[in-house]
C-alpha cells in the first residue's frame, strides 16, 4: 500500500528503486587491559592508524575535488588534531590497547562537542566517522559505508560523512535519504553538486525496510513507499518534462521579460571550474579559497602558490565575473596557526574577517597573491571579506585591499543580521554585497544548520529572512550598488524568482542547479517574481511562504 512521508528536499530530481541501508557502526572494541611493555608498540600502531585514515581521507578528497575536497581535508585536521592523539597516547600509557584508547579518547572529546552548544554539537557525525575509520583499520575489519550492490539503488542512512557522500557513484545511489541534517549541511550541498535527488531530516528514515522501493522526490521533499504504478508514471513523466525544458534553457539569466539576473556558480578550487563551464554559469560569484588553507594548518600557503591556485579559476572565465572569498576560517573550518583552540562557541568568536584583521599578514598575501593572478587577465575580479558585521569590519577590508595594490571592486558578505538591517552604512565603504543565506539563517534563528532538529528554521523560505534580504537589496539599490545570493537559497529554482523579485541583482549556486534555475526564471516576468516576493514576505511560516509565493507563480 502506497503511503507517503515527508522530509526536506535538498537536491532536484526523482529516484525510485529499492532502498539500501549503510553498513552499521563500528562495534565497541573489547576494554582489556595490555602489559606495559607494549606500550609503546600499541602506541605506534595508533599513530600509523591515524595517518592512514587522514591520508585516505585527504586522497578522497583529490579524487572528487571541489567543495567535497575542502570538508575532507577538514575531517583529515580533525583526525591528526594533536590533543586527541595525546589523549590516546596517554590512555595505552595506562594499559589500554590502541584501539580502546582511540575510542575512549573520541568518546571524552565528543562529550564535550556535544555539550557545547549546536553548533559545535553538529560536528559529531564528522568526529564518529574519523573514530570508526581509525578503529576499523587497527581492528583490521571492513570500514562500514555505502553498501556493495551492482543494481542501482536508493540509500538511506541516519547521516551520511562527508567521506561517504563525496565519492558516491551516481550510476549506482539514485538518490538518498536521511535522518539527520538539513538544507545546508554538508550532505546536502554535496548532493547538489553530485546532481543526485536527496531529501534529509525524514525521521523513521532508517525504518524502511531494506529491498522496499520508494521513489524521492528530491525538489518537495516527498518519499513514496510502495508507489503505485500511476504514481511511478506521474513522477517519472515530471521528471521527463523537468529534463526537456533543462535541454531547451540556455544563455544568461533572465526572465521572461528580458530582466537579467546573472546566474554565478559556487566553487570550491579549481576542480570545480569544469562542471561550472559546462553548466553555462556567468561567471563566479562565489570562490572559497579555504581548499589552500587546509592543505596545511600548520602556516598559510606560500603566496606564488596562491597565485598559481587563483590564476586556474580566473582564466576560465574571461570577461567574466569572479567573486572570490577571502580565507573565512574559524568554527568548523579551525586553523592551527590562526584559530585559538578554546573559544567556548567558536561560531560567535574570531571567525571570518576578524581572524584575518588578527593576522594582518595573512590577509595580506592573500590580496596581494589575487591581485597578481589577475594581471594581464580580461576578468573581472571582485573580492569580499566574510562575516562583516558593520561599517568598521568594512573599512578595515577595503584599507587592507587598497594597501595590497588590488584592482578589484570590494565588498562584504551579508551573514550577519546588523550587516542586513545597517547595509547602507557598510555600502559606503564597499561596492557590492552578497548575502551568504546559509550563516544568516544560522544567525538570524540561533539554529545550526548541522543540526537536523532545527532544519525548519534553517529554511530559507523562512519571512524573516526574506525580510533581511529584502533590507539588503533595496539598500544597495538606493546607493546604486549590486546584491546578489551566494547561499543554498539561490540553488531553489522558486526561490531564486522571489529572490529576484526582492530585488537581488545576481544570483551564485552549485552548478548542478543552474540549468533548473534558469529554466524556471525564463518563464516568469519580473513583475511575477515581484508578486511572489511580496506573498512569501506576507506569510508568517516558510511552508506559507513557499505555498504563497508558488501560487502566484503558476497563475493561480
Amino acid at each position: 500500500m502506497e503511503t507517503t512521508l515527508r522530509g526536506v528536499g535538498v537536491s532536484h530530481g526523482v529516484a525510485i528503486g529499492e532502498v539500501r541501508h549503510m553498513g552499521t557502526a563500528v562495534l565497541e572494541p573489547p576494554a582489556k587491559q595490555i602489559p606495559a611493555d607494549e606500550a609503546e608498540r600499541e602506541q605506534g600502531r595508533a599513530r600509523q592508524a591515524v595517518e592512514a585514515v587522514a591520508a585516505d581521507l585527504i586522497a578522497r578528497g583529490n579524487l572528487a575535488g571541489g567543495e567535497a575536497q575542502a570538508v575532507l581535508e577538514a575531517q583529515a585536521l580533525m583526525a591528526q588534531d594533536p590533543e586527541l592523539m595525546a589523549d590516546v597516547e596517554r590512555r595505552i600509557t595506562v594499559g589500554s590497547t590502541a584501539e580502546r584508547g582511540v575510542y575512549d579518547a573520541f568518546a571524552a572529546y565528543r562529550a564535550l562537542l556535544a555539550g557545547a552548544g549546536e553548533y559545535l554539537a553538529g560536528r559529531v557525525a564528522d568526529l564518529d566517522d574519523v573514530r570508526n575509520r581509525i578503529v576499523a583499520r587497527l581492528l583490521g575489519v571492513p570500514m562500514p559505508g555505502v553498501p556493495d550492490s551492482d543494481e542501482p539503488y536508493v540509500l538511506i542512512a541516519r547521516d551520511l560523512a562527508p567521506a561517504d557522500t563525496a565519492l558516491l557513484d551516481p550510476t549506482l545511489v539514485l538518490g538518498f535519504v536521511t535522518e539527520e541534517g538539513g538544507p545546508t549541511s554538508h550532505s546536502a550541498i554535496l548532493a547538489r553538486a553530485l546532481g543526485v535527488p536527496a531529501v534529509v531530516a525524514l525521521p523513521g528514515a532508517g525504518e524502511l525496510v531494506e529491498g522496499t522501493v520508494i521513489a524521492v522526490d528530491g525538489s518537495t521533499g516527498e518519499i513514496f513507499v510502495d508507489p503505485s504504478a500511476e504514481k511511478r508514471a506521474e513522477l517519472e513523466r515530471a521528471a521527463a518534462e523537468r529534463k526537456a525544458a533543462l535541454a531547451a534553457s540556455s544563455g544568461p539569466g533572465a526572465t521572461s521579460d528580458g530582466h537579467k539576473v546573472p546566474l554565478l556558480a559556487n566553487v570550491g578550487g579549481p576542480g570545480d571550474v569544469a562542471a561550472a563551464v559546462e553548466a553555462g554559469a556567468e561567471g563566479v560569484g562565489l570562490f572559497r579559497t579555504e581548499f589552500l588553507f587546509l592543505d596545511d594548518s600548520k602556516q598559510a600557503p606560500a603566496e606564488a602558490k596562491q597565485v598559481e591556485a587563483y590564476r586556474k579559476v580566473l582564466e576560465a572565465f574571461p570577461e567574466g565575473r569572479v567573486v572570490v572569498r577571502v580565507l573565512d576560517a574559524g568554527a568548523d573550518k579551525p586553523l592551527d596557526f590562526l584559530t585559538p583552540a578554546d573559544e567556548p562557541n567558536p561560531a560567535l568568536g574570531v571567525r571570518g574577517l576578524r581572524t584575518l584583521l588578527d593576522h594582518p599578514d595573512v590577509l595580506r598575501t592573500q590580496l596581494t597573491a589575487l591581485a597578481k593572478a589577475a594581471e594581464g587577465l580580461p576578468v573581472y575580479l571582485e573580492v569580499m571579506a566574510p562575516m562583516v558585521a558593520d561599517r568598521i569590519d568594512a573599512k578595515a577590508f577595503a584599507d587592507a585591499c587598497r594597501e595590497a595594490g588590488l584592482r578589484a571592486k570590494f565588498g562584504a558578505m551579508v551573514e550577519i543580521p546588523s550587516a542586513a538591517l545597517r547595509a547602507r552604512s557598510i555600502l559606503q565603504e564597499v561596492e557590492f554585497l552578497s548575502l551568504g543565506t546559509n550563516d544568516l539563517a544560522q544567525y538570524t534563528f540561533a539554529a545550526d544548520r548541522q543540526v537536523g532538529a532545527v532544519s525548519r528554521l534553517q529554511d530559507p523560505w523562512q519571512p524573516a529572512l526574506l525580510d533581511l534580504v529584502a533590507a539588503s537589496a533595496e539598500a544597495a539599490k538606493a546607493e546604486g550598488k549590486s546584491c546578489g545570493v551566494c547561499g543554498e537559497a539561490a540553488s531553489d529554482p522558486e526561490l531564486a524568482c522571489v529572490l529576484t523579485g526582492l530585488g537581488v541583482t545576481s544570483l551564485s549556486m552549485g552548478a548542478a542547479s543552474i540549468p533548473y534555475v534558469r529554466a524556471t526564471l525564463a518563464k516568469h516576468t519580473l513583475a511575477q517574481c515581484e508578486r511572489a516576493a511580496a506573498a512569501a514576505r506576507a506569510a508568517d511560516t516558510a511552508d506559507d511562504a513557499r505555498a504563497a509565493a508558488r501560487a502566484v507563480l503558476s497563475g493561480e
